[in-house]
């Protein structure tokens, strides 16, 4: 019996991988795509934090769950801070400095970051080159100091 439903599981599951895409009623694939030159990217100064721009690229980070781009200013820092929702990240350009639990560590362009469950920070953009990140936040973004500095640019 055991057997059986062994080569019954692994049929189906050769089959689903074989199998061709979904199709619209149209008989068209279905499925979106977003493709967005760089040339189209609408940047945004970012209020009260000077230095700050953002290219929202699907959702509205303000109000929920987004994907976005934000540019840090070549020596860019904010100090010791959190987000209240995670978010995961990619460094497109420059270099970003996080300290975290006291340590610093340098992230170039192509290092990928993660932030859960509030974790205090501190960020820099390293002087040389402006710093842009990819992020994918999973609910409204924000920032919250957690001391008496207020985030400062260059």
């Amino acid at each position: 019996m055991k057997t059986r439903t062994l080569a019954v599981s692994a049929l189906a599951l050769a089959l689903a991988a074989f199998a061709p895409p979904a199709l619209a009623k149209d008989g068209k694939k279905a499925g979106t795509a977003v493709l967005m030159p760089a040339d189209d990217l609408k940047w945004t100064d970012v209020p009260d934090f000077p230095g700050v721009q953002m290219a929202v690229l699907d959702g509205d980070p303000a109000k929920g769950a987004g994907h976005f781009l934000i540019k840090l200013k070549d020596g860019f820092v904010a100090p010791l801070h959190h987000h209240t929702s995670d978010h995961f990240a990619t460094v497109l350009s420059g270099t970003l400095s996080f300290t975290v639990d006291g340590k610093e560590t340098l992230l170039p362009a192509g290092s990928f970051f993660v932030f859960k469950g509030k974790k205090e920070h501190i960020t820099k953009c390293v002087p040389g080159a402006d710093c842009v990140l990819s992020v994918d936040v999973r609910g409204k973004w924000d920032v919250v100091p957690e001391g008496p500095q207020p985030m400062a640019g260059k």
